[in-house]
């Protein structure tokens, strides 16, 4: 790997990470040397992830804290940095969803949707917000592809809701932060191979064969590889954007001219 698309020394928060999307990126710059801090809502699932990280050689600091509770985001920042002083990339990976049609959806749980996705990336990022601008880090959020939002996700009104307003604040917040030298991005997956997707598509991140042109869903790991580029100095002209990474849908027949 070359030196410009190393994250080796940095430090990395990831929430969400114990397991999907989170759990792959964390382990990803673990491995490439960076400190990283994992955190979920619940202690016991994300200490399984700092370990296997440590038993690989790598560093890891497992942190219970729920994005929703600013008091909890509060002790994760100071946390990390009582135990590596700064904070160099956050990841807003936390989320919640579930599929229901648009009229089902009881208020208490539209608003809890809103919470974690969208409350949680404020929270997160602006209580990290000091650290990131003393030595000009990075911000990636994650979003919902390109495509879901120009065209809508159906049975996913409140999740769709949230993740297009976590793009328009990476925008946003890139130009308040541009002069703290702090690079504010934004990756927007399609279908990923995470337990929740491979159970409704029946398809698991293990069959996944490149080798085939069949882009219809992504294995974690692609999804990593963005992540990394963009904790990197290899992305550093990069600042308020949105990486859509969708794949190519399967065409199952071509038509006839």
């Amino acid at each position: 790997m070359s030196q410009r698309s190393s994250v080796d020394g940095t430090t990395a928060v990831v929430t969400g990470a114990s397991s999907g999307i989170g759990e792959v990126i964390a382990t990803r710059f673990a491995d490439d040397g960076a400190n990283v801090v994992v955190c979920s809502r619940d202690r016991t699932n994300v200490d399984p992830v700092a370990e296997r990280i440590e038993e690989s050689g790598g560093t890891a600091l497992a942190v219970e804290c729920d994005v929703t509770d600013r008091k909890a985001v509060d002790e994760l920042v100071t946390a990390t940095a009582g135990a590596f002083g700064s904070i160099d990339t956050l990841v807003n990976n936390a989320g919640t969803r579930f599929m229901t049609e648009f009229d089902d959806i009881p208020e208490e749980e539209w608003k809890a949707v809103i919470d974690v996705n969208l409350h949680g990336t404020y929270h997160c990022t602006q209580a990290a917000g000091d650290l990131l601008k003393e030595g000009g880090g990075t911000v990636i959020n994650l979003g919902l592809s390109s495509a879901a939002n120009q065209r809508g996700t159906p049975q996913l009104s409140h999740y769709s809701a949230a993740k297009a307003a976590v793009i328009n604040l990476t925008t946003t917040l890139a130009y308040e932060w541009a002069s703290d030298d702090v690079r504010v991005n934004c990756i927007a997956p399609g279908f990923v191979a995470v337990p929740a997707v491979e159970s409704y598509l029946g398809v698991s991140a293990a069959e996944i064969d490149r080798d085939l042109v069949d882009r219809s869903i992504a294995h974690p790991s692609e999804i990593a590889d963005v992540a990394q580029f963009l904790a990197s100095p290899s992305s550093s002209h990069i600042v308020g954007e949105t990486i859509t990474v969708d794949g190519v849908p399967r065409i199952e027949e071509t038509p006839g001219i």
